[in-house]
């Protein structure tokens, strides 16, 4: 009787502890970003973050995304909402894909860098893995403007040993259909689009999430 309620404790506690392995909280991946991120001009599930979603799911990847993109935003604006999104959602993984609003908006390129900066030693000393996210700028900003601002997001990424994806928009902005890929502000890339901007996402990603 001792030994059959023995073997039935162990066998109960290893039960337990298995299934406390299978429902471990899944690691949380939040996005900051703007109307690239934010599905702008797209049907709901069509952006490259509902995608990632997906891609998770079908992979059986624990993760949860949130997505905490605002069409229009700024890195000032991303700076400002970010320590109360960290406190919220307490992410293992944020992802930074913010700035073509700066350069829209024709602000200094130091404040810029400032902001990601900032946004990346908020994340970090929160506990959080970040992922910077590049951009491109349209090509009549001239070559010299638009190096420079290129060089941004692997200077803040290298100072601060963070991986860092050179452009969201590789293969889309500078690809062979690129006339065809983007809405017709010339701005915003179409659905089709969406899966090469995950594409251009997911190996930095997929290292953060090993």
């Amino acid at each position: 009787m001792v030994l059959w309620r023995r073997r039935h404790f162990i066998a109960a506690v290893l039960g337990s502890s298995y299934l406390s392995a299978r429902a471990a909280p899944a690691r949380t991946i939040v996005v900051v970003g703007d109307s690239l991120s934010a599905e702008y001009g797209l049907k709901r599930g069509e952006g490259w973050v509902a995608l990632l979603e997906k891609r998770l799911a079908d992979r059986k990847i624990a993760a949860k995304v949130i997505n905490a993109s605002i069409s229009g935003d700024t890195t000032s604006g991303g700076r400002s909402r970010l320590p109360a999104l960290l406190a919220q959602h307490h992410p293992d993984i944020v992802v930074i894909e913010l700035g073509g609003n700066d350069a829209l908006r024709g602000l200094p390129l130091s404040m810029t860098e400032q902001n990601i900066a900032a946004m990346t030693e908020q994340a970090q000393k929160a506990g959080a893995r970040v992922l910077i996210v590049g951009v491109q700028v349209p090509p009549n900003y001239g070559a010299d403007y638009t190096q420079q601002f290129e060089a941004i997001f692997p200077k803040v990424a290298k100072a601060h040993k963070a991986p860092w994806v050179p452009s969201l928009l590789k293969g889309v902005g500078d690809g062979p259909d690129a006339d065809n890929i983007f809405q017709a502000d010339r701005i915003h890339p179409k659905a089709q689009a969406h899966p090469r901007m995950l594409d251009n996402v997911w190996p930095e990603l997929s290292k953060l999430l090993k």
